[in-house]
């Protein structure tokens, strides 16, 4: 019998989300991020389905070769740019931009040689990840202009840290430090392309659209604001996490649930086995009381998420059976709450999700 745990992916929903940063920022092109397995989604299906991206981003060399040999044809950058001269010879043979945030990258490229690269010189204007200092920036630039391999124009790019918080005013700081770091690019300022705005960004704050977006969690359907849904942005819901009852029970009051007996019954009750757990990338540490959708009409988790299996209160559900559906994420139920009762946040949820679970995409 097949597991019916399974991930249905809405590539409508997705489609709706590009355009609706595309709305939020019309001046500027779309760079799709699509690293870490398209967030949880599958990288080659998401990637085709955005056809009116502009670019794509993704993180590693291997994930870039993934998508060339499916068949994408469209610019891709490394956000982590490149770690050795072999990284040379992959972003030559498959076409890839690449990013150069720290000194050792940028040696490799002054004693490369060969067919010139599109490079994006990061600045760091307050993440303190990755990134160049912005006093340092007019050295790097004008090195990089100096390199045989590299093309022009060269873009610039930094990355804002806190814009997932409206109320933060560290965003407004690294918009400003940004353009004031790229003074000396004044003369040539009309073909220097520039990238500050993730999906926080995107929708929060204008100011930080530039040439070029990169929204990443809003074309899932998540919110990429600490406070507030996903809905409230008019994002849909990509990924619809789903299973099925496997058992329904009847217990007494005193019965105790699930490993340790962490949750005792309250009363005589039915309680509903759903065939989902960690192994799946449920979350081990979503706590009793987190939602859960049976046919449709919201329930909770009750006891410890197990291996293959969670278990929740029928107590409002007289009428279920096994095999009836159950949703644990998405269309009805936002990710962002179960993530603030498994404390965590909706990227991880979604990255989790593993290959014991089938994969639908629908139009």
């Amino acid at each position: 019998m097949t597991r019916a745990t399974r991930a249905v992916i809405d590539l409508a929903a997705l489609q709706h989300n590009l355009q609706v940063s595309r709305h939020a920022a019309p001046n500027s092109k779309q760079m799709a991020i699509i690293k870490a397995h398209a967030y949880g989604h599958g990288m080659v299906c998401i990637a085709q389905a955005l056809d009116d991206a502009d670019a794509f981003g993704v993180a590693l060399v291997e994930e870039a070769i993934t998508l060339r040999e499916a068949g994408i044809s469209k610019p891709i950058l490394l956000l982590e740019g490149i770690a050795s001269e072999q990284d040379m010879t992959l972003i030559r043979g498959y076409n890839l931009d690449c990013v150069v945030h720290h000194e050792s990258q940028l040696r490799l490229l002054e004693a490369a040689s060969g067919d010139p690269i599109t490079v994006w010189l990061k600045i760091d204007t307050g993440m303190h990840r990755l990134g160049f200092k912005p006093q340092q920036a007019s050295e790097i630039y004008q090195r990089l202009q100096k390199c045989a391999v590299v093309k022009q124009p060269i873009y610039l790019m930094t990355h804002l840290a806190n814009a997932d918080d409206r109320d933060d005013p560290l965003t407004e700081q690294q918009i400003k430090c940004f353009y004031e770091a790229i003074q000396f690019a004044d003369a040539e300022a009309s073909n220097i392309p520039c990238s500050i705005a993730n999906s926080a960004g995107v929708l929060g704050w204008p100011a930080s659209h530039a040439d070029w977006v990169r929204p990443g969690i809003m074309l899932y359907g998540v919110s990429p604001f600490v406070v507030g849904k996903a809905q409230e942005q008019e994002l849909k819901p990509v990924m619809t996490l789903q299973s099925e009852l496997i058992a329904v029970n009847h217990f007494k009051q005193g019965d105790k649930v699930g490993y340790g007996g962490s949750w005792t019954c309250p009363e005589d009750m039915s309680v509903g086995v759903v065939a989902i757990g960690y192994g799946d990338g449920y979350p081990r540490h979503a706590r009793s009381g987190t939602p859960v959708l049976v046919k449709g009409k919201r329930t909770q988790l009750i006891g410890r998420v197990s291996m293959d299996m969670i278990t929740v209160d029928l107590r409002q559900h007289a009428d279920v059976i096994v095999g009836d559906p159950v949703t644990l994420w998405g269309k009805g139920l936002a990710i962002e709450e179960v993530a603030d009762y498994a404390s965590t946040i909706a990227y991880e949820l979604l990255c989790s999700v593993n290959s014991r679970v089938q994969f639908a995409y629908q139009e």
